[in-house]
C-alpha cells in the first residue's frame, strides 16, 4: 500500500512539474494578485446518462478588490459511458473598466461550444482530459464586432489526501494546465496553470481553494528589419470555487461512486 501510495504521488508531482515546465512564467510578475469567485451547480449523468452545469462567477484586479469581470454560463452533458462524457453549452463574458464599471462593459461575449471530457483513474491518482472547441462573438464598447474560435485542451490531475477516493471526507490536491489555441494565429494564444487544494463535505458540497496563472502571448513579428519575439503578459489570482451537485434519488444513480471535482470553467 505504501509503495503504491509513492508511486501515485510521484506521478502527481511530476504533472505539476511538466506543467509548471510547460507554462512559462508571466513576464510582469510585478502585476498585483486578482481574484476568481466561482460557483457552480452540477447534474452529474443519471439513469438515461444525461447531466449538466450552471455557473456564475466574478474576477477582481485586486485582491477581493477592483471587480471587473463577470461570467455566466451553463450546458447539457451525455456520459458515453463512465469515463466519457460529451457536452454542449454556452455563456456570457463581460468585461468591465474596474475604475468605472457603472460606464458599462468594455467588451461583452457570447460564447458557444462542444466538449469532450476523458477521465482516467490510475489507482489514487486520477487524471482528467478536456478537449473544447468554442465558437466566440464579441462586441466591444463602440459596437464593433467580431467572431473567432478557439481550441482548448486542459490536463488535470487529483490527489486525494486522507482516503483512496476524491468521496465525502476527502481532502484532494488538483493541479492542471490548459492551453489555448488559435486556429488563424498566433496559434498559441493563451496558457492557464493552477494548483489547489481541496475538500468535498458530502456528496453534494465541494470547496476548493488555490492558485491560477494565467499568461496571455502575443506573436513574434518581424517590421522594418526588427525582430520581435514571442512576449507574455500574465497575472496571479487566488480563486475560491464552491460546488454543489445535485444528487438524484436513491436507487437510480447508475454513474460511478467517484467522480472527479474538476472545475468547468
Amino acid at each position: 500500500m505504501l509503495k503504491l501510495f509513492k508511486t501515485s504521488l510521484s506521478a502527481f508531482f511530476l504533472l505539476s512539474s511538466i506543467s509548471i515546465a510547460f507554462a512559462q512564467t508571466s513576464i510582469t510578475p510585478s502585476t498585483p494578485w486578482g481574484t476568481w469567485f466561482i460557483g457552480t451547480v452540477q447534474l452529474p449523468g443519471g439513469p438515461k446518462k444525461w447531466g449538466g452545469f450552471a455557473e456564475v462567477q466574478a474576477r477582481t484586479n485586486g485582491l477581493f478588490s477592483q471587480y471587473f469581470y463577470n461570467e455566466l454560463k451553463g450546458g447539457v452533458s451525455y456520459d458515453l459511458d463512465k469515463n466519457f462524457t460529451v457536452m454542449l453549452a454556452g455563456g456570457r463574458y463581460a468585461t468591465y473598466d474596474y475604475k468605472a464599471v457603472s460606464e458599462g462593459t468594455l467588451t461583452l461575449e457570447k460564447r458557444f461550444w462542444e466538449q469532450l471530457i476523458i477521465n482516467q483513474y490510475l489507482a489514487r491518482v486520477k487524471f482528467e482530459h478536456r478537449y473544447r472547441v468554442e465558437q466566440r462573438w464579441l462586441e466591444s464598447r463602440d459596437g464593433t464586432i467580431s467572431y473567432r474560435n478557439r481550441i482548448r485542451y486542459r490536463l488535470n490531475g487529483f490527489l486525494p489526501i486522507n482516503q483512496k477516493t476524491v468521496s465525502p471526507g476527502a481532502f484532494f490536491l488538483s493541479v492542471y494546465d490548459e492551453i489555448f489555441l488559435n486556429p488563424k494565429g498566433p496559434t498559441f494564444e493563451r496558457n492557464r496553470l493552477y494548483a489547489g487544494l481541496g475538500y468535498q463535505f458530502s456528496k453534494s458540497l465541494i470547496v476548493q481553494a488555490g492558485w491560477v496563472n494565467q499568461t496571455n502571448y502575443n506573436p513574434a513579428t518581424f517590421n522594418q528589419g526588427v525582430f520581435t519575439p514571442i512576449s507574455g503578459s500574465g497575472k496571479n489570482n487566488l480563486v475560491l470555487n464552491l460546488t454543489y451537485r445535485i444528487n438524484r434519488h436513491k436507487g437510480k444513480a447508475t454513474s460511478p461512486a467517484e467522480r472527479l471535482p474538476s472545475q468547468p470553467d
